[in-house]
């Protein structure tokens, strides 16, 4: 195995997997059966941050095919799933609103499993992000969107727009976000994306201000109280 770039999604940690942080197996099944011969491949990733050090799991079902010597080599890749953690949903700090880390959780679960589903979820996240983020009246998500245009950055506002003319997304972005719209895979984890980003822009960005301002005024303060002092 090569190595390769990867983000834990317990700590966030951005990190370069090696073979020694890495391990996998797998088992075969060879018995006659009408979907003919399987193998099953687990792989397990352990975060080599030392504050995490845990482990992912994943597994992937293949064809097996036979070389010229008739021996059993991985085929055809035919499904994957994420056992641990259940989904690639990032982990978000808990000063985000419950609710809406709530429909993102569920969104990234079921992107897969049910596209649709997910993207309903996280079209209901967006509008609660642009609710609470930016206190907009409520209405429909295509006015409240339009409503924070002249405050955000030009990038963000394109990104938006790009992800809400997509597809079936944009097509059904003036209705009921709860209703049910026909979306493929990859429309649905692009809305996905769309929220993490905003997640990260808006809430983290805005905690970090803050949190930074605090501890200059705090300097400040010291500095002032022994300037201060007799």
């Amino acid at each position: 195995m090569s190595e390769y770039h990867w983000t834990c999604p317990f700590c966030n940690r951005d990190t370069i997997i090696t073979k020694e942080r890495y391990c996998s197996g797998y088992s075969d099944l060879t018995v006659d059966n009408k979907e003919g011969q399987k193998r099953l491949i687990s792989n397990f990733i352990i975060c080599p941050n030392p504050k995490c050090k845990k482990f992912t799991l994943s597994v992937a079902l293949h064809d097996i095919n036979l070389d010229p010597w008739h021996q059993p080599q991985t085929g055809k890749l035919l499904k994957t799933w994420e056992l641990i953690p259940a989904s690639k949903a990032q982990s978000f700090p808990d000063y985000i609103p419950k609710n809406i880390l709530s429909d993102y959780h569920e969104a990234c679960l079921i992107c897969s499993l049910s596209p649709k589903a997910s993207a309903t979820l996280s079209r209901r996240c967006l509008q609660g992000i642009v609710r609470d983020f930016w206190q907009v009246k409520p209405g429909r998500l295509v006015d409240e969107i339009e409503e924070i245009k002249d405050k955000i950055d030009p990038l963000a506002w394109d990104a938006i727009e790009s992800v809400r003319k997509v597809g079936n997304i944009g097509a059904h972005m003036e209705k009921d976000i709860n209703l049910i719209v026909d979306v493929d895979p990859n429309e649905a984890a692009l809305l996905i994306n769309l929220i993490e980003i905003l997640l990260k822009e808006w809430y983290i960005a805005r905690e970090e201000r803050k949190t930074r301002l605090q501890q200059i005024k705090q300097i400040a303060n010291n500095k002032k109280g022994i300037s201060e002092t007799p």
